[in-house]
C-alpha cells in the first residue's frame, strides 16, 4: 500500500454502491470512512423535522450552519448500518433514509450556501488524509487534488432493485416503479443543477457496479493502490 495516508474520492448516484464499497475500502485500508451524501440528507431531516419550507434557501442555510452533525461509527449496532448518524446529538441514521428524505434532498443539496457550508466541513476532515470520501462532487469539487478517483455507477433499474430491497431490510414499504421514477428523477436534477453538478471527475475511474459484488470492486481498488504505491518516488 502507500507509504502515507492519502484521501480517496469516490463519487456516483444513487444506490450505485459507492457507500458499500466505499466502507469496505476504508476497513481494509483503516481509513476513515466519510458518506458525504448522509450529511445533505441530514439537513433535509432537520429541516423536515422543523416543519421548514424547502424552498425557503435562506432558512435551509440556516440549519446547515446552526445544526450539530457527528458521523460515528456504526460498531456495535446490529441493523445493518454502516455508520451512526447523531443530529443535534440524537440518532438519525435511518431518518435520513426515509422516503421524504429521498424526495427533498436533491433541492436542499442544490442551495449553494448549504454546499459551501457541507464542503467546508468536508474540506476539514479531507484535508488531515486517511479518508475515503464518498458523494456525488468529491472529485470534482470538494477534493479535486485527491491522488484517486473513482466514480461508481450501475444501471438505473439495479439500483432501484437495491433501494426497495433495503427500505424492506428497515420495515418499510416500497414500490418498485415509483422507486426507479424517483431515481431516474433524481439523475437528471443532480446532473443538471447550476451548481457542483454529477459527473465523474475528468481523470476518475469509472467503475460499474450492475453486476459485479462489492468485494470485486475493493479487490479492484485495492490493487489500483498498489500501482499507485509502486508509481511513487522513493524519498
Amino acid at each position: 500500500m502507500l507509504p502515507f495516508p492519502i484521501t480517496i474520492a469516490i463519487d456516483g448516484p444513487a444506490a450505485s454502491g459507492k457507500t458499500t464499497v466505499g466502507k469496505m475500502l476504508a476497513d481494509q485500508l483503516g481509513y476513515l470512512f466519510l458518506d458525504t451524501g448522509c450529511m445533505y440528507r441530514a439537513v433535509t431531516a432537520a429541516a423536515l423535522q422543523q416543519d421548514t419550507n424547502l424552498e425557503d434557501e435562506a432558512a435551509v442555510t440556516h440549519i446547515a450552519q446552526t445544526m450539530q452533525l457527528e458521523i460515528a461509527s456504526g460498531a456495535g449496532y446490529d441493523d445493518g448500518r454502516q455508520y451512526t448518524v447523531l443530529l443535534d446529538g440524537r440518532d438519525s441514521t435511518w431518518e435520513i433514509r426515509t422516503p421524504a428524505v429521498d424526495a427533498n434532498v436533491s433541492l436542499v443539496s442544490s442551495y449553494l450556501p448549504v454546499r459551501q457550508e457541507m464542503v467546508r466541513q468536508q474540506r476539514a476532515i479531507g484535508g488531515k488524509g486517511g479518508v475515503v470520501m464518498v458523494g456525488r462532487d468529491i472529485g470534482t469539487v470538494v477534493m479535486p487534488n485527491a491522488p484517486l478517483k473513482l466514480y461508481i455507477t450501475a444501471t438505473a433499474a439495479e439500483r432501484a432493485r437495491r433501494r426497495l430491497n433495503d427500505r424492506q431490510r428497515q420495515g418499510q414499504s416500497g414500490d418498485y416503479d415509483h422507486i426507479l421514477a424517483d431515481i431516474i428523477r433524481r439523475d437528471e436534477y443532480d446532473g443538471s443543477r447550476t451548481h457542483s453538478p454529477m459527473l465523474p471527475a475528468a481523470d476518475a475511474l469509472i467503475l460499474d457496479s450492475s453486476d459485479k459484488p462489492a468485494a470485486t470492486l475493493v479487490a479492484d481498488i485495492l490493487a489500483m493502490l498498489e500501482s499507485l504505491s509502486a508509481s511513487q518516488p522513493v524519498s
